[in-house]
């Protein structure tokens, strides 16, 4: 793959990044409509297909919030149409790589030290490139590390960047104003958390710690005094990404086996910690030759906090959903019905919650689920459609921690979908005495 020579840094660059792609996406829509005269019944698949490509070149060479939202974007697979998807999900796994004397800047500019003084080798061809950094394979004292490093500029245009996607998103995402910037401003906090390697490290060494009891999950050793604000060391971890692994055509025994050690290392955090690694991702997950499920990535946390915790998963968990009063005092603790909601409003947005969170449930209400069935994903899909074209759903609902909450568990879903898995879902369960 081609190596970026350089990132656009500065507000202007990164603006004039987002004012010419949105001049190739206004040329897609004058060629989509010129074809459109002389072929009435065309649709708008092309169209997608070259405002995808468009956008994802534009954000992947911007790195940074510009890309995590197109990563974040292509996991929320019922808001986008396919050609968006497909193109987004590449960078769940790549992105174009910095070129070497961009890495030995920021090393020098980090540790005043090239890599090649700090380790007794370091390969300046990185291994992987995503979306806030990309890792490079290095040695010393004979261990085999990872060594991460962030793209220069990413840190300090997060706010200025999401306000140049805001155009995008309200027009891939059909959300209102106010929506808009619930999710931008949550997106916004989590990402802020993302770009500081040095806490990254002390949560990372933190999580491995809280979970290091769990079944078949590992962990890399961190190096706090190898890492800084934009570089991080921790032992390299041999193994597969998901797509790797599938192609080896896995037993259903093992599919099981790597599913399970996912659902418990997610459920054992919110439940059990109130704190979960909230970008479940494929490309944040290793499948390595001992068979374990290998998590390298803690740079997003999202917490529970029990105003939210209790009434979310009482309403997933328990027979709360059963009983009408109840639900509705969940759902206005949650603001998914609000106080000045008319009595129509109110039955409204019950029978509607109550439909999607029933769907939501089912992997926790049953004590074994069978996530290899396309018929709970095309329900999931399907209400997501239906909701997403109706009027009542375009103003804001809900309080901001469902965004990072619901992303992780359709992310876990998704996963475990993938990995046709069957699981046993009782294993770490909601604690609701308080």
């Amino acid at each position: 793959m081609k190596t970026q020579q350089s990132i656009p840094t500065t507000k202007v660059e990164r603006s004039a990044k987002f004012v010419k792609t949105g001049f190739q996406i206004g040329g897609n829509y004058i060629k989509h409509y010129s074809k459109k005269l002389f072929n009435p019944g065309m649709d708008r698949e092309q169209l997608n297909e070259d405002n995808a490509t468009d956008i994802y070149k534009s954000l992947s060479e911007l790195k940074g919030s510009a890309l995590k939202i197109a990563q974040m974007l292509s996991m929320d697979k019922n808001i986008l149409p396919k050609s968006y998807v497909d193109k987004f999900t590449q960078s769940q796994y790549n992105a174009p790589p910095l070129s070497g004397p961009l890495i030995v800047r920021t090393f020098t500019k980090n540790f005043g030290k090239t890599p090649e003084q700090i380790y007794d080798t370091f390969n300046l061809s990185s291994s992987n490139a995503a979306s806030i950094g990309q890792v490079h394979q290095a040695t010393l004292n004979g261990k085999k590390l990872a060594v991460k490093i962030q793209y220069p500029g990413v840190g300090d245009s997060i706010s200025s960047d999401l306000k140049l996607v805001k155009p995008f998103a309200f027009r891939l995402l059909g959300m209102s104003e106010r929506e808009l910037n619930i999710y931008i401003k949550e997106v916004e906090e989590r990402l802020l958390e993302e770009t500081d390697y040095e806490l990254e490290v002390r949560r990372s060494i933190q999580f491995s710690e809280d979970c290091k009891n769990l079944d078949h999950v590992v962990f890399p050793k961190y190096y706090p005094e190898l890492s800084g604000k934009r570089i991080i060391t921790m032992d390299w971890l041999d193994g597969l990404h998901l797509k790797e692994f599938l192609k080896t055509n896995p037993t259903q025994e093992l599919r099981n086996k790597i599913g399970q050690a996912l659902w418990d290392f997610y459920n054992f955090q919110q439940h059990e910690l109130r704190a979960v690694h909230a970008d479940p991702h494929p490309g944040n997950f290793m499948i390595t030759p001992n068979e374990d499920l290998g998590v390298i990535d803690f740079g997003c946390i999202k917490e529970l906090p029990n105003d939210f915790y209790y009434p979310f998963f009482s309403l997933i968990s328990t027979d709360v959903i059963n009983d009408r009063a109840k639900t509705i005092d969940a759902f206005r603790k949650l603001d998914m019905i609000h106080n000045d909601d008319t009595d129509d409003q109110v039955e409204f947005y019950y029978k509607a919650y109550k439909e999607m969170i029933s769907l939501f449930a089912k992997p926790y209400i049953s004590k074994v689920f069978d996530f290899s069935k396309t018929e709970f994903f095309e329900q999931l899909y399907l209400y997501g459609e239906k909701i997403s074209k109706m009027p009542e759903f375009k103003q804001a609902r809900g309080v901001k921690h469902f965004i990072y909450v619901n992303r992780t568990n359709f992310g876990l879903y998704q996963i475990l979908h993938e990995l046709k898995a069957v699981v046993n879902t009782d294993t770490y369960e909601p604690t609701l005495n308080r």
